[in-house]
């Protein structure tokens, strides 16, 4: 091809920039814990450069949830509890690109448990934000899976019997390769976090604890330093995160508990065993295309 008839070059990738990243104005109660984790998100988004059309955004349904409407990026707003199951088939589907999950402990922790464990066993390759306000909040003021005993709500006036929910526990039970602790008021710590977790290769989930002002005000002001609070971070440089049972200890503190990387160990991704399990089998066959695979596996189940 002569230097006339050259293609022209690919235009420049688009930086991304909070302008860019932001797709309509959050519609979260004004002082809501979760503006902070948004801002967090662009910030290390930023930070990244990803490619933007490589950026998804996954969430079931809650306050929390709504997070894909105010992204700029793929996404989508899947049923209560079901986001996991969208999005390990997104992630398995296209290894290429970031799938990224929204949620509340509702959300993640109740309806959607279930899932939680087994996108987790399987170590899919995503990152799970999970902001966790110790109350259902869209449904105004209901007991949630994480609400302390003794809390009065709507569904419980009495006051909770029920014991909430460890999430490091469950998620150290679950398989997950990558769990931490954050808080929305401490935004420089919250986005080191998410920084750490996006990078893992692996399931990754962080628990960021954001206030809802409307139900449950002040729940984590026992965290917070400015207000008589303790940011108790954890010491790596103790704490081995390899090490799951240091990190079911350190899951025993009383409240506020610890903050940061429980655990983080690096193991084979569902993605990658699955990629090379197709490669093995297009080999096998002598190079058949993934949709040859799918016909002649439709044929054999006729």
């Amino acid at each position: 091809m002569s230097a006339a008839t050259e293609a022209p070059a690919a235009p420049p990738a688009e930086k991304l920039t909070k302008k860019v990243l932001t797709a309509d104005h959050p519609t979260w109660c004004p002082g809501c814990g979760d503006f902070a984790v948004l801002a967090a998100f662009y910030k290390v988004l930023e930070k990244l450069q990803y490619p933007h059309e490589k950026i998804v955004c996954v969430a079931g349904i809650g306050c929390s949830s709504r997070f894909p409407y105010f992204v700029n990026s793929h996404g989508i707003h899947f049923i209560h509890g079901r986001a996991l199951p969208l999005a390990t088939g997104l992630s398995l589907s296209r290894p290429d690109v970031h799938v990224f999950v929204f949620g509340g402990d509702g959300d993640g922790f109740s309806i959607g448990g279930n899932h939680l464990n087994h996108a987790a066993r399987k170590n899919v390759r995503l990152t799970y934000v999970i902001m966790d306000n110790f109350v259902y909040g869209l449904t105004k003021n209901q007991t949630s899976p994480t609400s302390p005993t003794g809390r009065k709500s709507k569904t419980d006036p009495q006051g909770s019997f029920d014991r909430p929910i460890n999430p490091m526990k469950q998620l150290l039970a679950s398989g997950a390769t990558f769990i931490a602790r954050t808080h929305a008021a401490q935004v420089a710590h919250m986005m080191q976090t998410f920084e750490r977790a996006i990078q893992h290769d692996g399931f990754s989930v962080v628990e960021c604890l954001s206030e809802c002002v409307m139900f449950y005000p002040g729940a984590f002001d026992d965290g917070l330093p400015r207000k008589g609070g303790v940011f108790d971070v954890i010491d790596e440089t103790a704490h081995d995160v390899k090490d799951d049972v240091a990190a079911f200890k350190l899951a025993d503190a009383p409240a506020p508990g610890k903050f940061g990387v429980f655990y983080q160990v690096n193991r084979p991704t569902k993605n990658e065993k699955e990629l090379n399990f197709i490669a093995e089998t297009q080999a096998k066959l002598g190079g058949a295309s993934q949709k040859d695979l799918l016909r002649k596996r439709f044929e054999v189940m006729r």
